[in-house]
């Protein structure tokens, strides 16, 4: 079985790349703009990993993640934000977030540490 990972992030750029990145890994890729479209494939197609952009417009990634706890997926999460904003990072991780990168992130660290996710 292939694993899944959702990739959420409002810059269609960054989705993108992800995508090109990770399927060439082998893993089925969902993507979403925003929190209500990511909230509904998370419950749909239950990601192994769930890479979650921080400033999201309308439902922000601290947000996001409540409502996929809510869900009780075993989904793991790798918190990506262009801020260096630490309390906001270390609140995710008090609510199960495994990691985080600050952007522009290293694509090659980034895929490694979602492979990690998936082997461990």
């Amino acid at each position: 079985m292939g694993y899944k990972v959702l990739i959420v992030d409002d810059q269609f750029g960054i989705r993108v790349l992800l995508q090109e990145v990770l399927q060439r890994e082998g893993y089925e890729i969902f993507q979403a703009p925003n929190g209500p479209v990511a909230l509904e494939i998370a419950q749909r197609e239950h990601p192994d990993v769930i890479l979650l952009d921080m400033k999201i417009p309308g439902m922000d990634g601290l947000e996001i993640l409540r409502n996929i706890r809510k869900l009780e997926l075993d989904s793991k999460v790798i918190m990506m934000t262009a801020y260096g904003e630490l309390d906001l990072i270390q609140e995710a991780m008090e609510m199960g977030a495994l990691a985080h990168f600050t952007k522009p992130f290293d694509i090659d660290e980034l895929r490694q540490a979602v492979k990690e996710q998936l082997t461990s």
